[in-house]
């Protein structure tokens, strides 16, 4: 059967006692999904570029019109390193990994169609901004149902820094829960407009709630720290150190210059499963804190949009999304990326307290 990989091994084979163990099969979840991505990296951005898979740049970002034809959809290369390596060394019999492989694949494809349609109409208009957003709605709406009708989980929601609010809501939890990843895979996709900008960031958040996730599965931890536990759910953190390893090998071609883009179906995708396992470590708040890169973003353009239609046409920036406007101002594109990391490391470090500090 396809569940009888290396995890059964732990308990067929003395010799492989370790494979029983998440901390060693996520170590190794990470390093296979660099590998995979790091070699195969060169033959997949070859094929992108005999099937003239180029990106469009936008006509309002003149500064990046020498990134046009760069290949894109290199989201592909992210997904099959990540899933391969957690097919591999994942528990396949554990439904919160299977749920969180079918976030991952649904959100993928909604950008992937969305990617396909830019490079079909060679332009960067690919799906409509409704027609998206129901793809995104329908399988976080999917994805949430299914995760309620698991016994171990609840529809309480927990307060970062304040561990007596935990008020549990009930029916209104399936629109929350929705709302975060929709949310998450929008703010990864507005991120996602310079060289390693999102993919940086995403890697950082990615670790932190591989621990989050690990604390929610793990009994004496989590009634340690006083935090929310859902037997099961630590699984998950090889799928987040996968995640990792694919995101550090997709960044070894991504990283300024780019010789590759994700495109939205890897934006899509990755914001998406980023989202969902903040609902499955119980964390959906600290989300906010953990992807402050991505909130900051977000909001850069519904202030500028909301601003705008008030005011007439005026502006609070230059340009959104605000990377954009740092760009006019004359920030060099590879100090405002690492800018952005620095920020988001700082962000992961405050979340990280959050397990003390309740």
């Amino acid at each position: 059967m396809i569940y009888h990989l290396l995890y059964p091994l732990g308990s067929e084979y003395i010799v492989f006692n370790v494979f029983r163990y998440i901390t060693f099969r996520s170590v190794y979840a990470l390093l296979t999904a660099l590998l995979i991505s790091i070699v195969l990296g060169p033959l997949f951005i070859a094929w992108l570029q005999r099937l003239k898979f180029g990106q469009h740049i936008r006509e309002d970002v003149p500064k990046h019109n020498g990134k046009a034809g760069t290949p894109t959809m290199g989201g592909l290369l992210i997904a099959f390193s990540l899933l391969t390596s957690v097919l591999l060394w994942g528990d396949l019999t554990n439904v919160y990994l299977w749920l969180t492989i079918f976030v991952f694949v649904g959100f993928g494809l909604v950008g992937f169609w969305d990617d396909f349609l830019k490079v079909v109409k060679k332009r960067n208009q690919g799906l409509s901004a409704g027609g998206k957003l129901l793809g995104q709605i329908v399988v976080a709406l999917g994805a949430i149902s299914l995760l309620l009708l698991q016994p171990a989980y609840s529809t309480i929601l927990y307060f970062p820094f304040l561990k007596m609010l935990q008020p549990d809501m009930l029916w209104m939890y399936i629109p929350f829960a929705v709302l975060v990843m929709v949310g998450s895979s929008n703010g990864v996709n507005l991120t996602d407009g310079l060289d390693g900008l999102a993919i940086g960031p995403l890697i950082v958040a990615a670790a932190c709630f591989g621990i989050f996730v690990y604390v929610a599965g793990h009994v004496q931890i989590a009634k340690y720290l006083q935090v929310a536990y859902v037997p099961g759910v630590g699984e998950v953190t090889v799928f987040c150190a996968a995640l990792v390893g694919a995101g550090l090998g997709f960044l070894w071609f991504n990283a300024y210059p780019a010789q590759v883009f994700m495109g939205d179906v890897g934006s899509l995708s990755l914001g998406g499963v980023l989202g969902f396992i903040a609902v499955l470590a119980k964390q959906e708040l600290l989300l906010l804190i953990v992807g402050g890169l991505f909130v900051v973003e977000t909001l850069s353009v519904i202030l500028q949009v909301g601003y705008f239609k008030m005011t007439g046409g005026k502006r609070i920036f230059r340009m959104a999304p605000l990377h954009h406007h740092f760009e006019l101002q004359g920030v060099p594109e590879s100090k405002i990326i690492v800018r952005c990391w620095i920020f988001s490391i700082i962000m992961a470090l405050i979340s990280l307290s959050a397990l003390k500090l309740r």
